[in-house]
């Protein structure tokens, strides 16, 4: 069966926003880092914006940034019909050529936009929400999982993870150190954390298969001398336990039974300058994790290789 017609109706793909990874580079965004199979990124990006439509709409309200001017925007709305209702993709096109969608349901109650970021590895596809969105995108996949788990949802076709970005810094001591410290600062905080013991965390460091380019970048630039000492997954783990430890003394490492797991994932982004390295950080409770075969967001598919062998 040809990919497109896995889904019930036809839903617009939006066009990159090239303004992106600018934005990215001054500012923290969430959003959401899918893993699909290789040449299923079409696929897997008009699945994620069906599903993630859904818990978008139903987590809360939040003020667009996009303005209805007819001389700026062009719209676009496609109706997909599931489960009787129907829920309308408006596509904005803006004068730049960079794209970012709405989702609304049928009483034309609007989400933020999304926007495409567009990134350098296949396999891959990234939304992030625009700066200063209130949308929790932890809050989201959860609620997705407990759907999967109950047999409200189906099990997706092409979207194997899902993993919430609660901020995006530059990759430096300083940057990571301070946003990880905010995030557990803040888990704590939300979980009314209460010390029975200690603090059992586990971190992942995901490199995306970049850092032997990059790798080389940084060592080619002397005025990056810190660039290439980030990308040392040691010295990651020291610098993201440094700042665990600097919220909850009282911690330890853990890998097979943590708490909470602290992600950074190195994000490959297109249009960002050489030796400008962004990644995506989370804080994480165990029950969104899975440890084994490794430290990874939970898989949405029951047998991902099976899948990508398939596809």
């Amino acid at each position: 069966m040809k990919p497109w017609e896995q889904h019930s109706a036809v839903i617009c793909i939006p066009r990159f926003d090239y303004n992106a990874p600018s934005s990215l580079l001054l500012n923290s965004h969430s959003g959401f880092l899918i893993t699909c199979p290789i040449k299923r990124e079409k696929s897997a990006t008009k699945e994620a914006i069906s599903i993630l439509g859904k818990y978008i709409e139903s987590s809360g309200s939040d003020c667009s940034r996009e303005s209805d001017s007819s001389e700026n925007v062009k719209r676009r709305k496609l109706d997909e019909v599931e489960g009787g209702s129907a829920v309308a993709i408006t596509s904005i096109l803006s004068k730049d050529d960079s794209q970012s969608f709405r989702v609304t349901n049928d009483s034309a109650k609007q989400t933020p936009s999304l926007m495409l970021v567009k990134v350098t590895r296949s396999g891959l596809v990234l939304f992030t929400f625009p700066k200063g969105s209130s949308f929790d995108p932890v809050s989201i996949v959860t609620q997705l999982n407990q759907s999967l788990e109950s047999g409200e949802l189906k099990r997706p076709l092409w979207c194997h993870r899902i993993f919430p970005i609660q901020a995006t810094c530059m990759l430096n001591e300083k940057e990571v150190s301070t946003t990880v410290s905010n995030l557990v600062l803040k888990y704590v905080n939300d979980k009314s954390y209460r010390s029975s013991g200690p603090l059992k965390f586990a971190v992942s460091y995901s490199r995306r298969g970049i850092e032997e380019t990059e790798m080389k970048t940084a060592n080619d630039k002397v005025s990056e001398p810190n660039l290439c000492v980030l990308l040392d997954r040691n010295k990651c783990f020291s610098i993201v336990a440094s700042a665990v430890k600097g919220v909850v003394s009282d911690s330890t490492v853990d890998l097979k039974s943590p708490e909470l797991c602290i992600f950074i994932e190195l994000l490959p982004l297109s249009g960002v300058p050489n030796g400008s390295l962004i990644v995506a950080v989370s804080v994480l409770s165990g029950d969104l994790v899975s440890t084994k075969p490794r430290l990874c967001v939970k898989s949405l598919v029951l047998d991902p290789k099976a899948k990508t062998k398939a596809s």
